[in-house]
């Protein structure tokens, strides 16, 4: 096993290894290791594979893990119990009490054991309108987020093993938009929510053309939302642009809300004939149908350079192995739900195979984060990872069967469903619905000892505050060691400079070192917001699902940067759009 900083293994003791009722662990973190192979493994009896395949598999799925190369998350966090392994979650809303409290009800059990969940409200009333059952008026999809919220806070987050973590959409057309990007005004509510606009492509031309839009919501009694037949009133009109505007301030002052490119999102929805995707996950990486949830994992590229070289023949091993490993974390999940099964198990078997560690990887290169060298790097990657994971996919289906809604899909070769330009594959045979996902990590990455997702690193040298479950004031110090070992090999490493970077954060305003170092060893607050998002675009033409990253943004950033920021994603194809202004929130996990 490669080397384990402390703070990994502090995050293993707290999280991962398997615990006896005192809160003592029963394993180190090879024997976690061990446990997990040999866990997932056992899919392959399930699905009739030999004795001998499944012995094979085992040690394959062992040899990604030990080394931190491949981890996954949910996976690890189950600690032996045997649950559910799935991190992302979506389920439906319709407008009724009881559509609004089953929901609540399944959110609990699934938070509980640990799910980020999402929802899309767009098919509550707006406020104020008539609830004939009642005879009153209606109070609007913000008061049922915050009934949601209350219940995260009282209810999921004592004794959870992971912190409730909701993501609220409301499409940019429903009546009460504006209530709903101002919900979060006050910093002390819906803090268990991320929220974000359904963008429309309607939207956004009426945006580019400055023409009045719409805010409409259905009267139909028979009301199905996404349904084609359905009877619409229209509320008000409104400037696109003002809106625009307004949200954009909300973003200077609070970082939220989010965007999803809800069209962008559907273009290519893997399985059209199945339903449209209104609402993702709470991170906004994974675009999902109602019910449905997806397994996810991540490859720390960083590892895959060692002497100066890239090791790709490592990497496919890891990627096809990964695949197997993923699909049969459904196969051995706890889904709770029998609709979630049907969709998740039996429908769609969605993975998102992810990378984390890509700022690392550009300082072992000594690659400028924001260089058109990087963009091509991460896309020569990505392409890499999608293909290799198509064809495992593709050869697990012939192996074991399609995901059940396989004909018609995107990936059927007789299929006349819409394919994205750069990636037109198509198979007889497909066992996921989906194979790729770029998620932000958080945790996972600093178990692996390398920096979250596709992020450039936030500082150098920081301390990280606050982690959930991971008890009261726990407080990390992190040190960019790839930074230390460049500095220690040029003779340049000293006390003074160490501290001196631990209260910068950056290598910005040290003159006294070489250029190209101060080049490359670039942070977050460092790279331009434009670059940020064409990192982001770069990931995207080569991820099934969606690219979770932050458009950082300097304090003096400006409402029209903003805006400029919005244009440039929803342009340049990304499906959602995360922007922090520097100091826009009074508390940082990061300082």
């Amino acid at each position: 096993m490669r080397t384990i900083s402390e703070n990994a293994k502090l995050i293993a003791e707290k999280r991962y290894l398997k615990i006896d009722k005192d809160g003592t662990p029963k394993e180190n973190i090879d024997e976690m290791f061990q446990r997990i192979a040999k866990y997932i493994a056992k899919a392959e009896k399930i699905d009739k594979s030999s004795k001998s395949m499944q012995t094979k598999v085992e040690e394959d799925f062992y040899y990604i893990l030990k080394d931190r190369k491949f981890t996954s998350g949910m996976v690890m966090l189950d600690r032996g119990r045997e649950n559910i392994l799935a991190a992302c979650y979506v389920l439906p809303l319709k407008d009724s009490i009881e559509s609004i409290y089953t929901t609540l009800l399944n959110s609990v059990q699934l938070h509980r054991r640990g799910a980020g969940i999402g929802y899309d409200f767009s098919a509550i009333r707006p406020e104020g309108n008539f609830v004939k059952t009642t005879g009153k008026k209606a109070s609007g999809p913000v008061s049922f987020m915050r009934l949601y919220d209350f219940s995260s806070e009282e209810i999921m987050n004592k004794g959870a093993v992971r912190h409730a973590g909701h993501m609220g959409i409301l499409r940019i057309d429903h009546p009460d938009i504006m209530r709903f990007i101002k919900a979060k005004t006050d910093m002390n509510e819906l803090n268990n929510f991320n929220i974000s606009i359904a963008v429309t492509d309607e939207f956004y031309d009426s945006y580019k053309n400055n023409k009045t839009f719409e805010l409409k919501w259905p009267v139909s009694d028979e009301f199905e939302y996404n349904s084609d037949k359905r009877a619409l009133k229209v509320y008000e009109e409104l400037n696109p642009r003002e809106m625009i505007d307004d949200i954009a301030k909300r973003i200077h002052k609070s970082a939220e809300p989010g965007f999803i490119f809800i069209d962008k999102v559907n273009k290519f929805n893997p399985t059209p004939n199945v339903g449209l995707m209104t609402a993702t996950n709470q991170c906004g990486e994974q675009p999902l149908l109602p019910y449905e949830a997806c397994n996810l994992g991540n490859i720390d590229l960083s590892k895959y350079f060692t002497n100066g070289e890239f090791d790709w023949d490592d990497l496919k091993f890891t990627v096809e192995t990964a695949v197997r490993f993923l699909d049969n974390t459904i196969t051995m999940t706890n889904h709770l739900l029998p609709e979630i099964n049907n969709i998740v198990a039996k429908g769609n078997r969605k993975i998102g195979l992810g990378v984390m560690g890509l700022a690392d990887l550009f300082y072992l290169m000594d690659i400028p984060y924001e260089s058109k060298k990087a963009r091509e790097t991460a896309e020569e990657i990505m392409k890499f990872i999608w293909e290799n994971a198509a064809d495992a996919s593709s050869k697990l289906g012939k192996e074991k069967g399609s995901f059940g809604n396989f004909k018609d899909s995107k990936w059927d070769e007789s299929s006349n469903v819409e394919q994205a330009k750069q990636n037109p594959r198509r198979y007889k045979t497909m066992r996921n619905a989906t194979v790729t996902t770029i998620a932000p990590t958080g945790t996972t990455a600093l178990f692996a000892d390398c920096n979250g997702g596709i992020e450039p690193f936030y500082a150098l040298s920081y301390k990280r505050m606050n982690m959930e479950t991971m008890g009261e004031n726990t407080e990390m110090i992190y040190t960019n060691d790839i930074l230390t070992k460049r500095l220690k090999s040029d003779w340049l490493y000293n006390k003074e400079l160490d501290a001196e970077i631990f209260e910068k954060g950056s290598l910005r305003g040290i003159d006294s070192l070489p250029e190209k170092i101060r080049k490359v060893f670039v942070t977050a607050k460092d790279i331009d917001a434009k670059d940020h998002v064409l990192m982001q675009s770069v990931f995207q033409k080569w991820t099934d699902n969606a690219v979770s990253k932050t458009i950082n943004m300097p304090s003096n950033a400006t409402v029209e940067q903003i805006i400029e920021i919005f244009e440039l994603a929803y342009e340049t194809d990304c499906k959602g759009l995360t922007i922090y202004r520097d100091k826009s929130r009074d508390k940082q996990v990061l300082n």
